[in-house]
């Protein structure tokens, strides 16, 4: 197989080979404009992680408060429909359908559509790992909190929560992993993100190979940073001896 590497140094536009691969006054580079999508990927990724922790952990926290029906209820109905819809129908739902019924939408670029579509779709899955972190405690930790005079908001914020997040430190790893892969699907709506430059660049060059080893290799390079990280976090957050569940359910 004949490969060819250089092609990342050429512009996008007359196809000269660039010296040192990046371009400049007023040259793009396939090296540009691959590192330009990587950087729309992580940005899709991170604001879409961001709002998922926000989003899952209340409804998560709403499906564990004590006599709320009404609460559980909703955090359930949340939970099962963003989680059963597939993501890329939900993306097509904000992205085409939505803004008909919601005039604010419409002004929306697809990239903030597409981070609200991802982040929503992953609060279900995050929601379901807060509450099992939170069933996961012992009983006698909300008795404990109760016993110190604690409201609700107070223990759940001192007591319940502390542990919990360090408990579902693993799944929320995969989770987050997750996100980076999932936002691929991005690209349906256009967003120049690293799945679009590879299939732009592969259609422009001929040279799919590299393309779609060199976009693989940046995605496993942004999925392994976000494990260490992760990992570095669950070292440093461990409370020592401590088995979920030791005591009873919650």
């Amino acid at each position: 197989m004949n490969w060819d590497w250089q092609f990342f140094c050429q512009d996008t536009l007359d196809m000269h080979v660039v010296q040192g691969c990046f371009g400049k006054d007023g040259e793009i580079t396939y090296l540009d404009w691959m590192l330009s999508a990587w950087g729309w990927t992580v940005s899709v990724a991170l604001l879409a992680l961001v709002l998922a922790l926000v989003v899952g952990s209340v409804i998560g926290i709403l499906r564990t408060l004590p006599g709320s029906r009404f609460w559980a209820t909703f955090g359930t109905t949340w939970v099962e429909v963003f989680r059963n819809i597939p993501l890329l129908v939900q993306i097509f739902l904000w992205y085409h359908v939505l803004p008909a019924f919601i005039p604010v939408l419409q002004g929306l670029p697809g990239f903030v559509l597409v981070v609200l579509a991802l982040g929503f779709f992953t609060s279900a899955r995050i929601a379901e790992q807060v509450r099992s972190g939170i069933e996961a405690l012992p009983r006698g930790q909300r008795y404990a909190g109760m016993a110190l005079g604690f409201t609700t908001a107070q223990y759940y914020r001192y007591v319940l929560l502390p542990m919990a997040y360090r408990i579902i430190i693993p799944p929320l790893t995969s989770e987050s992993m997750n996100v980076f892969k999932n936002s691929s699907v991005a690209f349906a709506v256009s967003v120049a993100e690293l799945t679009m430059f590879a299939m732009q660049a592969q259609e422009e060059t001929a040279r799919g190979v590299e393309v779609y080893l060199a976009v693989t290799a940046l995605y496993i390079l942004s999925a392994f940073v976000i494990n260490r990280i992760m990992a570095l976090i669950e070292k440093r957050t461990r409370v020592p001896g401590f088995i979920a569940g030791a005591s009873g359910g919650h």
